[in-house]
C-alpha cells in the first residue's frame, strides 16, 4: 500500500516539475524577448506580432499545466482507492488470524506491558519484544529517570516511543490493525502503560530503596551469624549431655557373648550423629540464606532464583519421582508379599515331608529341604523378573548396560561355581550319602558333617576336616558304610594264618568265639568264617561279622583284633602271622607267657 502511494506521489511531482519548468521557460523567453523588444520597439513595429505570439504560447502552457494537475489528482484518487481496498483486505486477514495467533508479550520485571503481533524491519515479533523489554528495563533502572518525559515521534511509516534520543518501542500501521486502532492511538495507549511501569520501577530503584536493601542485606548476614553461633552453642550443650549419659542411662549392647557397643562407643556414635545433624542444619541455613541475599538486589535477583533452582529442582524432582513411583511401589509390595507367603507354604510342606508326616510316593524325606531351596530360588528369581520393569531407571540404557555387564561377568567367571552347584543338586537327588554317614571317597574316609551347593565337608577319624568340591565327588567313586550298616548290616573282616597242625574246625570255633565277644558286633546275623587261602605253611582264615554302627568302624576293628589275640592265646593256639616255622628248633612259642587277660594277670 505504501509503495503505491510513493509511486503516485513520484509521478505527480514529475508532472508538476515538468509543467512548471515549461512555464518558467516560456516566462524567461517572454521576459527576455520583451526586454529585447523593448529596446527595439522604436526600431520596428513588427515586434508587436511577436509579443502576441508569445502570449498565446503562454496561455497554451498554462492550459497544459492545468491539464497535468487534473491528471495528477485523478492518479491520487486511484491510489487512495487501491490503498483502501488493500486496507480492507488486510483487516479481514488479520481478523481471521487473530483467533489463532497469540501475540508475543513484552515482559518487564515480571509484568506484561503489551503484545506484539507483526514484524518490522526484518525483526520477528519475538525479537521486537525482547528489544523493547530490554530498552524499558535499562531505562527503568536509572536513578535520574523522569517517566513523564516519554514522547511520541511520528513519521510516514512508523511512530516511535522516545525518551531523549533513545527509542523504546516502535509501532507501525500493521500493529494498529492487529489491535483494531490507528497507529497513533496504539502508540498513545502504550505510552501511558510504559510511563506507569517506569514510575513503579523508579520507586523500586530509588536511592531510598537501595538504602533499605543494604540495611536488609546487613540484617540477613547478622541473622545468619547469630544462627551459626546458636547452632554451635546448642551442639556444645548437647555434647555435654551426651557425655553425661555414659554413666547414667547408657548400657553396653551385646549380641550373645559379644559386646558390640560399650558405653564409650555409644557416646562417640551419638556425638558423631550430632555432628552430622549440626552440619546438615547449617547447610540448610546456607541454602535458604544465600538465595535470600541475592534476591535483595534487583541486579542479582535472577542469580538468586538460579541458585535456588539448583537446590529446589533436584529436591522437587526427587519428591515428584517418589510420588509418581508410589503405584509401582505398591505393585512391588504386593508381588513381594505374595511370593513371601508362597515360600512359607512351600517351606511348611517341605518340613512336613522331612518329618515323615506327609508322604509322597517316590519322594524321599531327605529331598525335602534341598527341593525347598531350589523352589525358593526359582520363586525369588521369578519375583525379581516380575518387579524388574517397576524398578526406577530400569528402562534407561545405563541400567540395562550394567545388568548386561554383570551377567557377562557372572557367566564368564562362574563356570566352576555353576558346575559345583549342578553337581550338588545331582548328588542330592542321587542320595549317595546323608549327613552323619561314614563314607570313603577315594583315599579319604570319614563322616559327612556338611553338604552345601558347592562343597561337601568330611571329618576323618583323626578329626581332620576335609573339604571336597561337589564336582570332584561326581567324578569319583564313593563308598557309604552307614547306608549298608543301616539296611543290611556292614560286614567287617579280619584274616589270620594258623598252622596246619591246628584243626580247621577248632580255628573256626575260636574265630567265631572271638567275634561274638567283640563289642559292637551284631549277634544277628551271626558271624561266619571263610578260608581264603592255603599257603605252603599255613591256611588263611577270614572272620566276618556284622555291625550296625559304621561310624565306630575303626574302634570295632580294634576290638576284634584284641579279642582274636585273647581267644587264641587262651586256647594255646599260635597265630602264624608274621610267619613262623612250624618245626621247632629251639625257638620259643609265640604264646605270651603271662598277661593273657587283665583278670589272669592279677591272678598271676
Amino acid at each position: 500500500m505504501r509503495k503505491n502511494r510513493l509511486f503516485c506521489l513520484f509521478i505527480s511531482l514529475v508532472f508538476t516539475i515538468g509543467a512548471s519548468a515549461q512555464l518558467v521557460e516560456k516566462v524567461r523567453e517572454f521576459l527576455g524577448d520583451d526586454t529585447l523588444k523593448t529596446h527595439s520597439v522604436i526600431r520596428s513595429d513588427s515586434d508587436s506580432a511577436n509579443i502576441a505570439d508569445m502570449k498565446r504560447e503562454l496561455e497554451t502552457a498554462r492550459l497544459n499545466e492545468a491539464n497535468m494537475r487534473m491528471e495528477m489528482e485523478q492518479l491520487k484518487l486511484q491510489a487512495y482507492a487501491a490503498d483502501s481496498v488493500k486496507l480492507v483486505q488486510q483487516k479481514l486477514r488479520i481478523d481471521s488470524l487473530r483467533k489463532f495467533t497469540q501475540g508475543v508479550p513484552v515482559v518487564v520485571e515480571g509484568d506484561t506491558l503489551f503484545y506484539i503481533y507483526a514484524k518490522r524491519g526484518g525483526h520477528t515479533p519475538q525479537q521486537r519484544a525482547v528489544m523493547n523489554a530490554t530498552a524499558i528495563t535499562e531505562l527503568g533502572k536509572r536513578f535520574n529517570l523522569k517517566p513523564d518525559s516519554l514522547y511520541l515521534e511520528s513519521s510516514d511509516i512508523v511512530t516511535d516511543l522516545m525518551y531523549g534520543d533513545k527509542v523504546l518501542a516502535s509501532f507501525t500501521d500493521q500493529d494498529g490493525l492487529w489491535e483494531g486502532r490507528t497507529r497513533d492511538q496504539l502508540a498513545a495507549d502504550k505510552r501511558h502503560i510504559v510511563v506507569d511501569k517506569l514510575k513503579d520501577m523508579k520507586k523500586e530503584h530509588s536511592l531510598w530503596q537501595l538504602g533499605k536493601r543494604i540495611i536488609f542485606f546487613v540484617l540477613v548476614l547478622l541473622g545468619q551469624y547469630l544462627l551459626f553461633w546458636a547452632t554451635t552453642w546448642l551442639f556444645k550443650k548437647l555434647k555435654i549431655r551426651i557425655q553425661r549419659l555414659k554413666d547414667t542411662k547408657l548400657k553396653p549392647i551385646s549380641i550373645q557373648d559379644y559386646e558390640l557397643l560399650d558405653t564409650q562407643k555409644q557416646v562417640n556414635l551419638l556425638i558423631f550423629l550430632a555432628n552430622i545433624l549440626r552440619y546438615a542444619f547449617m547447610l540448610l541455613q546456607l541454602v535458604l540464606t544465600v538465595p535470600l541475599l541475592f534476591s535483595i538486589f534487583p541486579q542479582t535477583e535472577k542469580l538468586a532464583y538460579q541458585i535456588f533452582s539448583y537446590i529446589w529442582n533436584p529436591v522437587k524432582s526427587i519428591f515428584g519421582g517418589v510420588i509418581d513411583y508410589i503405584p509401582n511401589l505398591f505393585t512391588i509390595f504386593v508381588i513381594c508379599l505374595a511370593v513371601k507367603y508362597l515360600v512359607r507354604l512351600v517351606h511348611y510342606l517341605a518340613t512336613e515331608v522331612q518329618s515323615d508326616r506327609l508322604k509322597l510316593n517316590g519322594f524321599y524325606p531327605d529331598w525335602a529341604m534341598p527341593t525347598f531351596h531350589i523352589i525358593r530360588f526359582l520363586l525369588y528369581a521369578f519375583m525379581i523378573a516380575m518387579i524388574y520393569p517397576y524398578l526406577p531407571g530400569s528402562d534407561s540404557g545405563v541400567f540395562q548396560g550394567i545388568s548386561v555387564f554383570v551377567g557377562l561377568i557372572v557367566s564368564l567367571g562362574s563356570s566352576t561355581v555353576i558346575g559345583n552347584i549342578i553337581a550338588g543338586l545331582v548328588i542330592t537327588y542321587m542320595r549317595p550319602f546323608k549327613l552323619g554317614d561314614r563314607i570313603k571317597l577315594n583315599d579319604t574316609t570319614g563322616n559327612v558333617i556338611e553338604k552345601t551347593p558347592l562343597v561337601t565337608r568330611i571329618r576323618t577319624p583323626k578329626n581332620e576336616l576335609v573339604t571336597i568340591p561337589n564336582s570332584f565327588i561326581m567324578s569319583s567313586h564313593t563308598v557309604n558304610y552307614s547306608a549298608s550298616a543301616r539296611t543290611y548290616g556292614l560286614i567287617i573282616h579280619a584274616e589270620v594264618s594258623i598252622g596246619y597242625d591246628v584243626p580247621w574246625r577248632k580255628v573256626h570255633s575260636l574265630l567265631l568265639k572271638a567275634a561274638q565277644a567283640t563289642q559292637g558286633v551284631a549277634a544277628d546275623p551271626e558271624p561266619f568264617v571263610l578260608e581264603t587261602e592255603l599257603q605252603d605253611w599255613y591256611p588263611v582264615y577270614q572272620i566276618n561279622a556284622y555291625i550296625t554302627e559304621a561310624d565306630q568302624l575303626a574302634q570295632i576293628y580294634s576290638n576284634l583284633y584284641q579279642s582274636i589275640q585273647d581267644v587264641f592265646a587262651e586256647a594255646d593256639v599260635e597265630i602264624m602271622s608274621p610267619h613262623y616255622m612250624a618245626v621247632r628248633d629251639g625257638n620259643e612259642t609265640t604264646i605270651p607267657k603271662s598277661g593273657l587277660k587283665p583278670e589272669e594277670t592279677k591272678e598271676g
